[in-house]
């Protein structure tokens, strides 16, 4: 998607550039780019291990690992469009991004970004209708429902961020172009226009309270309902069980809302006072959740866990201990 001919304010503002200046007095950046180098390497393989395991086994192409894999894209895509370009930035100092580069990133990022709280939010409806109706699980849940509601999430937040990045993209820049971000961020760019920005501002509050605090009020409330009806579970072997489904999928929560809550937080309160290093925190509070999703759902999810061992060749590796350990 390029906004530059698009969404053209009409002035020759927009056939300039921006500049973006993180890291300028960062000690030893170099390290954090390597850092978010090994988290993109690890993003990839982790995520497209899992998505090739789900297309590679039918027993596992079912509406709870349709959400899974969806969950899987939105990680490898947040990562690509935030550590890729960083690269040339700070490591090579070409720090210059045209305009509808600039909107393009704007728009992608913070879609996939929003995307992630949405998917956790998807995780927690499978989880929901999994625990309270299982035995009317697989006709709720079909697959054809699934990707349905996997269309409708994702043409939502297509809504939610079009709008914002539209009106950034028409403001006039006319006097300083250095976007103080390591990337194009939607209020780091529109606090540079040469007019009044209040509006973009608060249609930037608004989207952004709407994609965290959405999802989250839905997650906790779908655990209120699944906390009820696990207390009603007669079986404390049952209800482990339960518990144990929910597990990974609050991993995944914590893993998502803490650090970024943290980052803000330590923002606000002026806690971090240098601007690079808080930038830096953030940079990685954002990347690490999708490096981390496959891995700990993998670990988590018995099922997908005999899988991967199954396709890295481990069994026969832990087929050869047993059998050495039965002759000795």
């Amino acid at each position: 998607m390029n906004f530059s001919v698009v969404f053209s304010n009409g002035t020759n503002s927009f056939n300039k550039g921006f500049y973006l200046t993180a890291f300028r007095n960062l000690e030893n950046k170099n390290y954090l780019i390597l850092a978010l180098a090994i988290i993109y390497i690890i993003t990839l393989l982790g995520n497209l291990v899992l998505l090739a395991v789900v297309l590679m086994n039918s027993s596992l192409q079912n509406p709870r690992y349709l959400a899974v894999c969806n969950l899987a894209i939105v990680d490898i895509s947040v990562n690509s469009v935030i550590i890729p370009q960083m690269v040339p930035v700070f490591a090579f100092n070409q720090n210059y991004v045209s305009c509808g580069a600039c909107f393009s990133q704007m728009f992608f990022m913070h879609f996939f970004g929003d995307m992630e709280s949405f998917s956790l939010a998807f995780l927690a409806y499978d989880r929901l209708i999994a625990i309270c109706w299982p035995l009317r699980y697989s006709t709720i849940n079909t697959n054809l429902r699934m990707l349905l509601i996997i269309a409708g999430i994702w043409s939502l937040v297509v809504l939610l961020e079009i709008f914002p990045v539209i009106f950034a993209a028409r403001l006039p820049y006319c006097s300083s172009r250095e976007v103080q971000s390591c990337c194009c961020e939607h209020s780091p760019v529109y606090k540079l226009a040469c007019t009044d920005t209040s509006f973009n501002r608060q249609l930037g509050t608004a989207k952004t309270l709407t994609a965290l605090l959405g999802p989250l009020t839905f997650i906790i409330f779908t655990y209120a309902i699944v906390v009820v009806a696990v207390t009603r579970i007669a079986s404390i072997s049952q209800r482990w069980k339960a518990f144990h489904t929910c597990l990974t999928h609050l991993l995944l929560v914590l893993l998502y809302y803490m650090p970024v809550m943290l980052a803000y937080v330590l923002g606000n309160l002026r806690l971090i006072q240098n601007f690079d290093l808080y930038t830096a925190v953030l940079t990685v509070s954002v990347t690490i959740p999708p490096m981390l999703n496959p891995i700990i759902y993998s670990l988590k999810t018995d099922e997908l866990r005999d899988k991967i061992v199954k396709l890295l060749g481990k069994p026969k590796v832990a087929q050869q201990i047993i059998k050495n350990e039965a002759n000795g």
